[in-house]
């Protein structure tokens, strides 16, 4: 039987958000997904997600309820904040959805309301930034008429393994009665178990930092990738023979975008230098993973030399990572605009990008399969699966003579046809 406890609102119906609102809507009596873009909501009420995270069947199964009128959230006692938060073009923090969603829930606040903020933040936001906006916009007092709490969002965008019940979710609150009621609504849904930080500042620390931390770690390898490449030497045979010793860290080079990654180091930063510290490492691994769509295109053209006075070059893939269709923050367009500086003619296809969005977001039109031939040379920048069987098709779509820049070593150079030149990170 479904609990019936908390009337649960989840504000955001992204990556993050739908998993959330679905997976509590199996468990719980009434859940609500609010979302303010109406053309999400519309698809969402046919049974359609395009972020592929819900299949068909489960989102025609729920029983959540969507919509985009914030007047049907006023009777909720339990709402659930999974907004963007971005960055601006001077990679400084972008708190307006999350002020938005403040501005949202306020007038709708009854009193006994719990807010959790799930959406990636420096430590102090929800505190600080958060509780006064939304005292603001309700007439009502934090700690005394609604209470917070933090749980960060740990979802991984197209992975089929980690999903949100099996992986250890973190709570806070600013007080016991609160923690358990979080205990309450997140214990229903994640088998893996609860991890309850002792403060919503620590548990928003511990977020930032984790994929501070991977960026930290793809950084060092993307150095390495170029220290190796001036040395002759094969990445990938160097980190598969140094990969057996038991205590060595199996990160890879690439490209590091998204709406994660490659945003939330600047919150820390940010955080940091108003407590009056200038970090250095983080942003220079900020710096190294920036650079590496010039880095890769440059590769390409020397790699392409002299053969063309106009470069045809193919690029496979556009959005941020394999196997999502999310463009938010690619770091291709990168590869792409400097392809083109360098007097290449780019034809980019991605069958899991939208074409509206791409060229909307990077004025970047997208092509059939079928366009990508005769080319001098092939980047293949995202994985996508459906990429995997073009190594079978080299031969006809690359000149004899061609380069194949295998960015993730996706292919492998035993692949590639003789006389085709081959790199990769």
């Amino acid at each position: 039987m479904k609990k019936a406890d908390e009337k649960i609102a989840v504000i955001g119906l992204g990556y993050v958000g739908l998993p959330v609102a679905v997976a509590l809507a199996g468990q719980h009596e009434h859940v609500i997904g609010f979302d303010i873009s109406a053309r999400r909501v519309e698809a969402l009420r046919r049974g359609h997600d395009w972020t592929g995270e819900i299949e068909d069947a489960d989102l025609a199964a729920t029983t959540l309820r969507f919509t985009d009128d914030p007047d049907e959230l006023a009777d909720s006692t339990f709402f659930i904040v999974t907004v963007p938060t971005p960055i601006d073009d001077q990679n400084r923090p972008d708190l307006g959805p999350v002020l938005a969603a403040c501005d949202t829930l306020g007038p709708r606040l009854s009193p006994g309301a719990a807010v959790v903020f799930e959406s990636t933040v420096y430590p102090g936001v929800t505190d600080d930034v958060c509780a006064p906006r939304l005292e603001a916009a309700s007439g009502l007092r934090r700690g005394e008429d609604f209470f917070l709490g933090y749980s960060p969002e740990r979802i991984n965008p197209g992975d089929k393994e980690h999903r949100l019940d099996t992986i250890v979710k973190i709570i806070a609150a600013e007080d016991a009665p609160t923690l358990a009621r979080l205990r309450s609504v997140y214990g229903s849904v994640v088998a893996a178990g609860l991890h309850e930080a002792p403060s919503i500042k620590v548990a928003e620390a511990a977020k930032v930092i984790e994929n501070t931390q991977r960026d930290l770690n793809i950084a060092l390898m993307n150095e390495l990738s170029i220290i190796l490449d001036r040395l002759g030497i094969s990445t990938r045979d160097v980190l598969d023979a140094a990969g057996t010793k038991w205590n060595f860290l199996r990160f890879s080079p690439g490209l590091v975008g998204g709406h994660c990654i490659g945003v939330d180091p600047y919150y820390l930063t940010h955080a940091s230098e108003k407590a009056g510290y200038d970090p250095e490492v983080i942003l220079a691994g900020r710096r190294i993973n920036n650079s590496m769509g010039r880095h890769i295109a440059a590769k390409t053209l020397n790699l392409v030399g002299q053969t063309a006075a106009t470069p045809r070059i193919g690029v496979l893939g556009l959005t941020f990572k394999e196997n999502v269709p999310d463009l938010r923050n690619s770091k291709v367009p990168d590869v792409i605009a400097a392809l083109m500086a360098g007097g290449a003619d780019v034809l980019v296809h991605d069958p899991r990008a939208d074409a509206e969005e791409a060229m909307e977001e990077y004025g970047i039109r997208l092509q059939e399969a079928s366009a990508l031939t005769d080319l001098d040379a092939l980047v293949l920048a995202v994985p996508h699966e459906e990429f995997r069987g073009w190594a079978n098709d080299l031969a006809r779509v690359v000149r004899p003579q061609g380069a194949v820049i295998d960015v993730r070593s996706f292919i492998g150079r035993d692949l590639v046809p003789e006389g085709m030149r081959y790199w990769s990170l």
